[in-house]
């Protein structure tokens, strides 16, 4: 008789099973209810498929729908593979390369035999697939030799998935996945029982763009076809109307028409302000200096180019080398290429971020233990040459603007400091209306450090969260494995917008590794050197991003303070010009932002024409106002208006325009 598995339940019971049964046994066993709506399981932590063999005494928690974190990413890997398997029933000769889930579905990238792939071609497409969904085909796992894998790729014609399964590591298991008897993809997995797991109603193919294999322009050029995918047709539907509603709020289209910025070919990647838009800048930007200046931060300015020895030295040259802008752009990329810095070149680099240059502040003159904690501050603008297909109005460019600091500081004190940027960055967000989710994340696959170091640097961070009360299920306190940086691992701030949609913007990072590569020390208690930790943190993230996410938030009616124009006094007649100049001088008088407008325009005219610029105060002002020394205010997305006297209304709109930390 086989020895018995022990499979330990989440309740802690103890189910024993033979070798060779499955995680689908377990749920029979248990029952047909289960059975049915099982659609992956977790052993030992690991998410895995439903029909995968258990190795030995292993704890068990089986997946449903109602895990719906577990159930997307399974049912968006699927939705990947079916568009996979349907582009090529439709288009024969295509080839398939990869096809991940995203955040809210899918895409899939390929080598089409004859044309690029258009938005025309979609319905067909999803038309297709509906029919592999209703098909019910079974999901199967197999393992293959290398050997196998490539040669079955090259009968197939599969070029693009030839090289890439010749070039994955030699002790990697090389699994695939069959979509019933005649179609398999290569895939690490999981995947759903079948197809028929799928609700055929809960997806929706997207766009069409193009996409280099591998990411490199200088490679061929595929056709990648994005979709959104979900659990069912009420989430679908739900999804849709977010996106109509994320195109309203879309803010490049505000920015244009509230006159706020231009991007163009000239400085692909860079931001042209204009006026009213740089108001805005100058705004955030005086409210983060104050926050600063309130919490003990002294503000420093560094060079935009620094020597790549440095950027060798901090390591940021060897991860980092290709999103950086270096001088001259000939410089290796690669350790093979050549040497990373030669004494015989003077290679230069525009900085990608400011922590190195903070390091050097830092390492000018001797520093005490009791200096420290040190926290130096920088509204520092940055260069990155992100891919032209990753660049994204002002949410993803070239160059853009840090509000960044580092704390220098003793051991003892970095709980302690963690705590307090913490309570910062509630502050603010709670300044902007915005709720937050909070998440620690954890030691990557490649890293400098050791795992003593990575333990200690993750705990800090933990206890600080702990500490201040926000690691809680009201702040979404959560930890992700794997997603901190090469450095050091990272709190994250993720707002919640109007429309349900989370951002990533604040952080904050505990680092040894930095001031080790790069030689900080301070003279301790003890009269020795020390290292001092250092935490890197930002709230806002960059400037041009976060200024991106309130106008979206907002749908550009941006809050007073933060309005570029606060107030337009509008006349109706000429004969108020005279008074409208008075006024406006007034108000100008009590620091509100303000302009006149004393065309010969209807009213109604002006007011649609102010509305669209997103003015949150309109003073309309005729004979009998100019008379009695009243005004007619209109507030932003209301039709009703109230007369009041000149000096109620600037009493009014100069409470309003005040920065919240400041009223």
């Amino acid at each position: 008789m086989s020895n018995m598995l022990k499979i330990t339940l989440p309740d802690g019971s103890i189910r024993e099973m033979a070798e060779g049964s499955t995680p689908y046994d377990v749920a029979a066993a248990i029952g047909p209810g289960l059975a049915k709506a099982a659609i992956a399981a977790r052993i030992d932590g690991e998410l895995v498929d439903l029909t995968r063999p258990f190795t030995g005494d292993a704890a068990l928690a089986l997946v449903t729908g109602k895990d719906e974190k577990d159930a997307l990413e399974l049912a968006r890997h699927d939705f990947a593979h079916v568009l996979a398997e349907a582009v090529q029933a439709l288009f024969p000769g295509t080839q398939i390369t990869f096809g991940p889930a995203t955040d809210d579905g899918f895409y899939y990238d390929f080598a089409p035999a004859e044309r690029p792939f258009t938005d025309e071609d979609l319905p067909a497409i999803e038309a297709e697939m509906r029919k592999i969904i209703a098909a019910n085909k079974p999901l199967r796992r197999e393992v293959w030799s290398r050997e196998q894998l490539i040669s079955r790729w090259k009968q197939q014609g599969e070029s693009f998935k030839a090289e890439w399964a010749a070039e994955l590591p030699e002790d990697e298991e090389l699994t695939v996945y069959w979509s019933g008897d005649d179609w398999l993809d290569m895939c690490k997995g999981p995947h759903l029982p079948s197809t028929g797991k799928l609700d055929p109603n809960a997806f929706k193919l997207t766009r069409v763009s193009g996409a280099y294999w591998r990411g490199d322009q200088k490679n061929a050029m595929l056709s990648r076809i994005y979709g959104t995918g979900w659990l069912n047709k009420k989430q679908l539907d739900a999804h849709m109307l977010r996106l109509e509603e994320a195109a309203k709020r879309d803010h490049r289209k505000l920015g244009q028409e509230m006159d706020l910025f231009h991007l163009q070919a000239e400085a692909h990647g860079s931001v042209f302000w204009h006026p009213k838009g740089y108001m805005i800048w100058r705004e955030l930007e005086a409210y983060m200096r104050r926050a600063i200046d309130g919490t003990g931060y002294k503000e420093v300015k560094t060079p935009q180019v620094m020597d790549a020895r440095q950027w060798e030295q901090s390591g940021h040259w060897g991860k980092y080398r290709e999103n950086m802008f270096v001088i001259p752009d000939e410089a290796p990329n690669t350790e093979e290429e050549g040497p990373l810095v030669s004494d015989d070149a003077e290679w230069m680099a525009l900085k990608p971020m400011n922590c190195p240059a903070h390091v050097l502040i830092f390492r000018q003159g001797i520093k005490s233990y009791r200096e420290l904690p040190l926290r130096l501050a920088e509204m520092g603008c940055c260069h990155r040459n992100e891919p032209h297909g990753a660049l994204h109005g002002i949410m993803r460019v070239r160059q853009f603007t840090q509000d960044d600091g580092h704390i220098f500081c003793r051991e003892d004190q970095i709980v302690e400091e963690v705590k307090a940027f913490c309570e910062l960055a509630d502050r603010v967000y709670k300044d902007f209306g915005f709720k937050y989710e909070i998440k620690l994340a954890l030691r990557p696959e490649k890293r400098f450090g050791s795992e003593e170091m990575w333990d200690l640097a993750e705990t800090e961070l933990r206890n600080a969260v702990v500490n201040a009360g926000l690691a809680t299920e009201e702040y979404g306190w959560e930890e992700l494995p794997g997603e901190g940086a090469f450095y050091a691992p990272k709190l994250e701030w993720h707002l919640t917008d109007a429309i349900g949609r989370t951002w990533q913007c604040g952080t904050i990072q505990s680092d040894r590794v930095l001031p080790e590569r790069l030689d900080a020390s301070y003279i301790a208690e003890d009269g020795e050197k020390h290292r001092p930790v250092m935490l890197h943190r930002a709230i806002l993230g960059s400037y041009e991003r976060f200024i991106g996410i309130l106008i979206e938030h907002f749908a550009g009616k941006l809050p007073v303070w933060l309005a570029p124009v606060q107030a337009v006094v509008a006349t109706i007649v000429s004969d108020a010009d005279d008074y409208a100049h008075d006024a406006v001088a007034q108000l100008r008088a009590a620091g509100i932002r303000v302009e006149s407008d004393i065309r010969n325009e209807k009213i109604n005219y002006k007011v649609r024409e102010h509305s669209l610029q997103k003015v949150p105060y309109l003073l309309v002002v005729g004979k009998r106002e100019a008379e009695e020394g009243t005004v007619a205010i209109r507030r932003l997305g209301e039709q009703a208006q109230k007369v009041v006297p000149l000096a109620e209304a600037i009493a009014l709109l100069k409470g309003e325009a005040l920065a919240p930390d400041l009223r």
